[in-house]
């Protein structure tokens, strides 16, 4: 039985709930040892949910975009593949809600 009380549960019910079994495109934030910013960069270039992949200045060295079948197989890459590389030191994610223009495409206008 669940813990009513358990905010991660009760988050991952309103987000499945959400996205049901639609894709889910995610712009994701690593921060990285500088030393292994390659071999990083490297893993995570290699899932074919991954659009684009840019080392960049500022308070973060990589951001990644990428478009997965559904929320299950986007958890899975956050906790499961990006979780287990060396060198990620602290990630932000955010999961695309609505799309103005994509691809130099408009799309929601």
């Amino acid at each position: 039985m669940s813990d009513p009380n358990d905010i991660t549960s009760e988050y991952e019910k309103d987000i499945t709930q959400y996205y049901g079994d639609d894709t889910v495109t995610a712009i994701i934030t690593l921060r990285v040892d500088t030393k292994e910013v390659d071999n990083v960069a490297r893993t995570i270039c290699a899932n074919p949910a991954v659009k684009d992949v840019y080392l960049v200045t500022g308070d973060t060295d990589l951001v990644m975009k990428a478009t997965f079948r559904n929320y299950q197989e986007f958890k899975e890459f956050v906790v499961g593949t990006i979780g287990g590389i060396k060198g990620v030191m602290g990630t932000s994610t955010g999961m695309v809600v609505t799309k103005y223009k994509e691809n130099r495409e408009l799309i929601n206008f």
